[in-house]
């Protein structure tokens, strides 16, 4: 466990009992990632611009067209799963309970912290245990329905994912999978902040998880949306995305509950904004309507202005709709003023399921360190996407306010703001009551 000084003013009872929305905490993280396991390795990666993308080693990616991913490939689920976790979870669910092992220890929360029913665990995917219905499709097609092994059928399922991470640590609060295409970390984390401003839990262990599988790699080459070997977010020559794959889990506490253990916040959770484009289910609105809504309403949410938030982490996927949405999205909502962006996906790929949980992560790094991570790739400016781009080289900059960009596959937006703990203004209380004020805001 990491030994770090709590950082937390004390409560105030008097605001708390007068019906006062808690204030949301990130306490620790955990990752498992293309460039590195753990937060440190993770960190360092990000802050020296190293690239995870590699040739493809999982499945046989030749006849393809494009070998490359950001794949995880120094990570052995029996350096963290006991011997019956092993017998019981698919690769998705090694990499997820790794994952919130990790943040777990680096929240130094102790396990009696964790059981019981105030413990929630809230995650999310796009298509969970992939591996395992392909190997029972495989077995199904090829040597018929007797050739599928009983052992495989308890491990799919994408609903496993925050049952093993809530048996693992006795956590008998809800659980919940969120499939919400690439802002299901986006989604995850939101709703995770959601039940303790509510009230309904202490402590959520949220994120996102998504394996590389043959199945969603060859769907994304028959898109046409793949780069051949690397992902070039904004760049005028870009040619697509690079697939990834890996696990971002974050412990949330309330004020009162981090205040009372002692509790080292990396990061507090402000507001967020979902929307959806209802346009198309792969390209986004061209004019980026939906995207425009949530940003606005995350930081309306958060009880900020444009002019408060200092950094954004861009979906920025390397594909020319969606990076032209973004740019559109950026200018919109700043007007003139050029807030430093960056893409992590050209460090990692584009997680899919996981990739806002990990891009979060990266938000947490650039409050504690105040680096800007790098887009790397970038050589020629696309004149439709005039973004602020922090290019090839990290950036200091000791961010207060950031905003998480996720637009997703059928118009799913997603958009959270972190912050340094101490700098936000009170929560408000948002209730079905002021959705047309926030929209109005919009």
């Amino acid at each position: 466990m990491t030994n770090r000084p709590s950082n937390l003013p004390h409560v105030d009872p008097q605001r708390v009992n007068a019906g006062g929305v808690p204030r949301v905490f990130i306490t620790g993280v955990g990752v498992v990632s293309s460039i590195g396991l753990g937060k440190d390795e993770f960190f360092r990666s990000l802050g020296t611009g190293r690239s995870g993308i590699s040739p493809v080693e999982s499945f046989d990616a030749s006849g393809l067209g494009r070998t490359y991913a950001g794949e995880v490939k120094q990570f052995r689920a029996k350096d963290h799963l006991t011997q019956a976790e092993l017998r019981r979870t698919g690769r998705c669910s090694a990499m997820t309970l790794a994952a919130a092992r990790m943040a777990i220890s680096d929240s130094n929360i102790g396990a009696t912290h964790l059981k019981g029913g105030r413990t929630a665990v809230v995650l999310g995917t796009t298509m969970g245990e992939a591996s395992i219905i392909a190997d029972l499709d495989h077995r199904w097609i090829h040597r018929g329905p007797q050739a599928v092994k009983r052992a495989l059928l308890p491990k799919y399922g994408s609903t496993l994912l925050p049952i093993h991470v809530a048996r693992a640590i006795g956590a008998q609060g809800m659980v919940l999978t969120l499939p919400a295409a690439c802002a299901a970390g986006n989604y995850a984390i939101g709703f995770a902040a959601d039940l303790i401003r509510a009230g309904r839990a202490d402590v959520v262990i949220s994120g996102a998880a998504e394996i590389l599988q043959e199945l969603q790699y060859s769907g994304f080459v028959r898109l046409a949306a793949m780069a051949q070997n690397r992902c070039q977010p904004f760049d005028l020559n870009r040619q697509g995305l690079i697939l990834g794959e890996g696990a971002g889990v974050l412990v949330l506490e309330s004020e009162a509950h981090a205040v009372r253990r002692g509790a080292h916040a990396l990061a507090e959770v402000g507001g967020y904004g979902l929307s959806c484009d209802a346009y198309h289910i792969t390209r986004p609105h061209p004019e980026a309507a939906g995207s425009i809504v949530a940003m606005r309403q995350a930081i309306a949410r958060t009880g900020l202005t444009p002019d408060d938030i200092d950094f954004v982490n861009a979906h920025g996927t390397g594909t020319r709709a969606n990076d032209t949405a973004e740019a559109k999205v950026m200018n919109d909502v700043f007007g003139d003023r050029r807030v430093p962006i960056s893409s992590v996906k050209s460090m990692i790929g584009h997680c899919m399921g996981a990739a806002s949980a990990l891009e979060a992560i990266a938000c947490v790094m650039t409050l504690e360190t105040g680096i800007y991570p790098p887009t790397l790739g970038y050589e020629t400016p696309d004149p439709e996407c005039n973004v602020e781009l922090v290019a090839n080289v990290a950036r200091e900059g000791r961010s207060k306010v950031i905003l998480n960009n996720s637009l997703a596959f059928g118009g799913y937006n997603a958009v959270t703001c972190f912050a340094r703990p101490g700098v936000l203004p009170e929560p408000p209380i948002c209730d079905p009551r002021e959705e047309e004020t926030l929209a109005a805001a919009s």
